[in-house]
């Protein structure tokens, strides 16, 4: 990593271009951009779980630290590749009147003709597509579950300003239960008539379940609490009796329907760069996803 002090835009991508030299590969197959916006108490551990991510799409991974606003414009850079990096990543800190415009530091440095995804690890904007950095990109991962407080708020606020292109990872938690679901449907097509999501009070990925059934099945989805960790049990109700999915330890899965023994089923917690991967897999709009944010809207203003 070349560290740059008081830099520039321009020097950073100069920088890029002296490192894919140095690396002896002038072309990296880079197949994207990926931007996070990220505090520095969190700024390890999220270019970690980008790390990760880029083994399985090699990407321009720009960290940008957003400091306070006060005092001195200043731009400092570490730049560099290799050291378990697919591609090239910069970790970039704004300083001063520069953080007010982040995307003019950003805009050059993207990947031309390419895809460009931001994710906020923490703290995203109360609407991403209409945040500056958030503009410049086609994919903008948001996650309610890293909220200090209010994780359900923050799914319900992210919602509320759907816009195609905008994603949460409580709702890539939810692919594998999703998954088994469909499953169980599919080797018993028959009616549902309510449902029941179980899961930590404050679990933002439960409330999302809990509507995607409702959205699906057009069904009464009931919400209940346990200690957790996460979904710990998903019933369908059914004429022919209940099928339960059931996950007291968040790795292993009971997997029961009337008549047939019980199976289990492999339903670990997945880890951060699982989530991102699997999120980076798809850039275009995530259309269930957009109408199970319609119908979680819903269903909160028939509580109110």
């Amino acid at each position: 990593m070349i560290e740059l002090i008081d830099t520039n835009a321009s020097q950073i991508a100069a920088e890029f271009t002296r490192a894919r030299s140095r690396a002896g590969s002038p072309a990296m197959g880079m197949v994207m951009t990926l931007i996070i916006v990220v505090d520095e108490s969190d700024a390890e551990d999220a270019m970690r779980a980008a790390r990760a991510a880029s083994h399985e799409h090699p990407a321009r991974v720009l960290g940008v630290i957003l400091g306070d606003g006060r005092g001195a414009a200043q731009i400092n850079a570490q730049v560099g590749t290799g050291s378990g990096w697919s591609g090239e990543t910069a970790l970039i800190r704004l300083r001063g009147e520069v953080v007010k415009h982040a995307e003019s530091v950003v805009l050059p440095l993207l990947l031309p003709d390419s895809p460009v995804a931001i994710w906020w690890p923490n703290h995203p904007p109360e609407d991403p597509a209409a945040d500056p950095l958030g503009r410049l990109a086609q994919r903008r991962i948001t996650d309610a579950a890293s909220a200090v407080r209010g994780k359900t708020q923050a799914i319900r606020l992210q919602c509320e300003v759907y816009t195609p292109g905008n994603t949460d990872l409580a709702w890539t938690r939810i692919t594998p239960w999703r998954a088994l679901l469909a499953a169980v449907l599919d080797q018993r097509p028959v009616k549902v008539t309510g449902a029941s999501v179980t899961a930590e009070r404050i679990s933002p990925s439960a409330d999302l379940l809990a509507a995607w059934l409702a959205d699906r099945l057009r069904i009464k989805v009931e919400r209940k609490s346990s200690r957790g960790p996460g979904i710990t049990e998903v019933v369908l109700h059914t004429n022919e009796g209940d099928a339960r999915i059931s996950r007291p330890d968040g790795k292993l899965a009971m997997f029961s329907v009337p008549d047939k023994p019980d199976r289990p089923v492999a339903l670990k917690r997945r880890a951060l760069p699982e989530l991102l991967a699997e999120e980076l897999r798809r850039l275009d709009e995530d259309e269930v996803y957009a109408e199970t944010a319609k119908r979680l809207r819903k269903m909160e203003a028939g509580k109110q």
